[in-house]
């Protein structure tokens, strides 16, 4: 009687703790695998020379890839580089007045200040500091009449100027650089193709890192966390195979649950999306199903 008490109370204690945890046979959360997908698009216009990408590539950030031909805008470069010189050569003798008559200001100001001291010493009159204020007011109004005449020039130069730097910023543009690490998803052009801005190249993702997106009830929500560890499985050959994830995102707002969730009873109940990372050991693809389990002991 002894050892039939003290089994059942063992029974008890093992019964306790398996109901603590989800002993219904079923995951806490169904769903299917995404990554961050990027669609890489042409800056610029023209004939694609080179493109050196293929489907399942592995790139490194910053990578050169290929590049659109830059000859129309090189040819454009040259010419405005023409225009600029004939420009400039016109208006070196309007640049050279200008010169002349600042160097004359100097000396004009530099008689002031000494006609200034010598009437501060009793030395000089009047007279000789006012022909010297009006000399540079003379002088001053022939500079601002030379640069008035200069302007229509001097404003042609920098509109050259502005359009040189966009034709230099659209040959950079022309280069295609790959912008983040990841593995070549899909492919969507081809070299002596012809490509227009925001034409799409290719896409790339970083496969490293999966985010698992599943569904969870509003009763669950309690049991989870932002940063808490959680085990996810999925299929392999005749058992699960798991891996390590981190509840990485938590949905604010409840939505109904996604048609491909099971039966039509659930389908019409409210859940919360939830996303968890999960480290790739190259097993993990993009829209594979898994399953989500939270330990509760934790």
């Amino acid at each position: 009687m002894k050892n039939y008490t003290r089994i059942l109370g063992l029974s008890i204690i093992i019964f306790s703790l398996f109901s603590c945890g989800n002993d219904n046979g079923k995951a806490d959360g169904y769903g299917n695998f995404e990554a961050i997908e990027i669609t890489i698009s042409a800056e610029n216009n023209g004939k694609l020379m080179q493109l050196n990408v293929d489907e399942g590539d592995v790139l490194q950030k910053e990578q050169f890839i290929g590049y659109i031909d830059t000859i129309p805008l090189d040819l454009k470069q040259e010419q405005l580089k023409v225009s600029k010189a004939v420009i400039s050569s016109k208006s070196k003798g309007v640049l050279s007045q200008i010169s002349v008559l600042n160097s004359k200001l100097k000396t004009a100001n530099i008689n002031k200040t000494r006609a200034e001291n010598l009437i501060k010493d009793n030395a000089g009159t009047q007279k000789q500091l006012d022909d010297v204020t009006g000399e540079i007011n003379v002088i001053r109004n022939q500079i601002r009449s030379v640069e008035i005449q200069n302007a229509p020039v001097v404003n042609e130069l920098k509109s050259i100027d502005v359009q040189l730097k966009q034709i230099d910023n659209q040959i950079e543009k022309s280069k295609i650089i790959n912008p983040v690490n990841g593995t070549v998803l899909t492919k969507y052009a081809e070299p002596n193709e012809i490509t227009t801005f925001g034409k799409p190249l290719y896409k790339i993702a970083d496969l490293n890192t999966m985010q698992l997106r599943v569904y969870i009830s509003e009763t669950q929500l309690a049991n989870i966390k932002f940063g808490q560890e959680v085990t996810v499985k999925i299929d392999d050959a005749d058992t699960m195979k798991s891996y390590k994830g981190t509840i990485s995102w938590i949905a604010s707002e409840a939505e109904f649950t996604p048609k491909i969730i099971q039966t039509k009873e659930e389908r019409v109940a409210l859940v919360y999306a939830v996303k968890v990372d999960v480290k790739n050991d190259g097993s993990l693809k993009i829209g594979m199903p898994a399953e989500m389990w939270i330990d509760t002991n934790n």
